[in-house]
């Protein structure tokens, strides 16, 4: 049956009435995140090394390491990876050599496929492949940078205390490049904060272990027992982020993080947001999105706000607020972190579900009825300018790819995501039927309310479960990529040819210059206006002053033939498609056509 529902109002009274100042520029951002030891290796001269691995995960010497070839299948060992302790071993000590320099050298790349806002994952100093375990803030990563010997020695002549000894590394130089060739651009840049958790080889952390309870630090941390020297046992414990010790978390005080930590956080917000301390921004990044935000005191992230605002008053905050019970598969309302004084988005999983449910599932699929009324549900808690400028992420660094996801369908988001998890989860590529259904999840995600999010390489076709197989090396089209045929658990699978899927790219390409040709898709109101649950069919209004479209999703597997009214609009318009540029004239205040399986038409009101 055909069901006809009335425009969203968005109403306010289910939302604070403190003023949301989100920045207009984030309600038409079209993000890319960067994973960027996986990007591009820009500078072969930085690699790390194998003394780069002390202090990293399994904390084991090795006494056989190499950079890792590019272009390598992804699951074969190399000949210095010990086949008895196997690939998820392996795979944490692995470097690709990605770098900052490469990240600069594919902005151009990045502007062409339409992107204007960039967020990179952690760039401080640390010794894992994922830096979310930083050794300091006040440093980028010295492998990222042009000289990272010289860096070190930068570092070993400061307080990393006192932010007066402070100086700028060639790591950090590059950096603050990387920030000025974005903005000439027009592309905002905004970095991972870490500030739940640290790492093992954070400054302060070093100290206390060394200094024990008359380290200047021990209230940093949550410890639980110190060393005792008198003893050869190691008795000293700590609270870790989810036990995990590499990870030692940052310490709680009234509600908030103790003010040391405060204080010391506030210097970190001030060095990257106005680097040359003018009071100007335009040198510093455009804000911050921060990690396992709901375990951090939200007031703490309110006097954060502030910091931030008093420095660049346009600058944005999204934070990971996302499972409240990942084993009953409960996300957190994000309510609270989006009253007007905390964050002006998170990224926006709950979101991603009901999309997979309709568009991807086949058992568990959602009727078309059941996903407008979920979509609706989530639109209606939120001013539709808040909702605007939420990060609307369909995979992540968190994630499996949404490549594989289509290919393992029916489960719950994030749930039995790769094959360390769920041995049959299928490691494969996706076909062509699957790639259509790919592109008609995203096409949704560009033409309904918030900022479409990329992860890097999901617009060459790369594919991949969760950690780490969604970290593989980027893929570009001046590399020769060996076939994937091995398997981590050595099963047999059909080889799979690796490349940049041109045709992929060319849809992303397409659908992300419409998006950003027709304000109404970013800053229009949103509204369901036929939901067919017999031919999986549905129409969506987005309409912003005079500009009207009409988007007509077929999510069936078959040819259908559509009846899309027009009664709400002048008698005499006609409707023209935005590809085609073909033109409609409604007969009846309605017009008739064929619309192809997984496909999708938009229509624009011309008078």
């Amino acid at each position: 049956m055909i069901k006809f529902i009335v425009s969203l109002f968005f109403p306010l009274c289910l939302f604070s009435q403190k003023k949301h100042e989100t920045p207009e520029w984030a309600r038409e951002a079209i993000w890319y995140q960067i994973f960027p030891e996986r990007f591009r290796n820009g500078d072969a001269s930085n690699d790390p090394t194998i003394e780069t691995l002390k202090n990293s995960w399994p904390h084991e010497t090795q006494n056989a390491w190499s950079v890792s070839p590019w272009n390598s299948d992804w699951y074969k060992l190399q000949p210095w990876e010990n086949n008895s302790k196997g690939f998820y071993y392996h795979s944490q000590l692995r470097r690709y050599g990605g770098d900052l320099q490469g990240v600069i050298d594919k902005l151009d790349y990045l502007q062409n496929l339409g992107i204007n806002a960039i967020y990179l994952n952690p760039v401080f100093e640390s010794p894992s492949l994922h830096k979310y375990d930083a050794t300091m803030y006040h440093h980028i990563e010295n492998n990222f940078g042009p000289d990272p010997e010289s860096d070190e020695k930068i570092w070993e002549k400061e307080d990393p205390s006192n932010p007066k000894t402070w100086r700028w590394t060639s790591a950090d130089k590059l950096f603050l490049k990387l920030i000025s060739e974005c903005h000439k651009r027009n592309i905002k840049i905004i970095i991972d904060g870490v500030f739940n958790h640290c790492g093992m080889t954070f400054w302060a952390f070093e100290d206390v272990k060394k200094s024990g309870k008359n380290s200047k630090y021990a209230d940093w941390f949550t410890i639980k027992n110190y060393d005792d020297p008198a003893t050869s046992k190691n008795e000293f414990e700590y609270d870790g982020w989810f036990g995990v010790k590499e990870l030692p978390e940052l310490k709680e005080v009234n509600e908030n993080l103790s003010e040391p930590i405060r204080k010391h956080i506030q210097q970190i917000v001030k060095r990257w947001m106005d680097p040359n301390n003018d009071g100007n921004p335009e040198d510093g990044i455009d804000g911050w999105r921060l990690d396992v935000a709901e375990m951090v005191p939200i007031n703490f992230w309110k006097e954060f706000r502030k910091w931030t605002r008093e420095i660049n008053p346009n600058s944005y905050l999204v934070g990971e607020v996302w499972w409240e019970d990942w084993k009953n598969n409960k996300m957190f309302n994000p309510s609270p972190w989006l009253q007007g004084d905390v964050f002006d988005a998170v990224m926006h999983y709950r979101l991603t579900a009901p999309m997979l449910n309709y568009f991807n599932d086949i058992k568990n699929k959602i009727s078309a009825n059941q996903f407008s009324e979920a979509v609706e549900k989530i639109y209606s808690q939120f001013p539709i300018n808040v909702m605007q400028a939420q990060l609307n992420v369909l995979e992540s660094h968190d994630t499996d790819r949404l490549p594989s996801i289509v290919v393992n369908p029916d489960r719950w988001f994030d749930h039995d995501a790769s094959v360390a998890q769920k041995i049959d989860y299928n490691v494969r590529k996706p076909n062509a039927e699957e790639i259509k259904k790919q592109k008609l999840i995203v096409f949704f995600q560009m033409i309904c309310i918030g900022a479409p999010t990329l992860y890097y390489g999901t617009e060459t076709g790369m594919w991949g479960g969760d950690d780490p197989d969604e970290r593989k090396p980027m893929l570009w089209d001046d590399i020769v990529y060996e076939s994937e045929i091995a398997h981590p658990h050595n099963l047999k699978r059909e080889k799979d040819s690796v490349f940049v899927n041109k045709d992929l790219y060319d849809f992303y390409s397409n659908i992300i210059s419409i998006r950003k040709k027709y304000k109404s898709l970013s800053l229009g109101s949103f509204s369901f206006k036929v939901v067919d649950n017999e031919k999986d069919f549905i129409v969506i209004e987005r309409k912003f002053n005079d500009e009207i479209l009409l988007i007509a999703i077929n999510n069936s597997l078959i040819v259908q033939n559509f009846t899309i009214p027009t009664n709400e609009y002048q008698k005499k318009s006609e409707w023209v498609d935005v590809v085609t540029s073909q033109v409609f004239v409604p007969k009846n205040q309605s017009f008739n056509m064929n619309i192809q399986p997984k496909s999708w038409i938009i229509f624009q009101l011309r008078n």
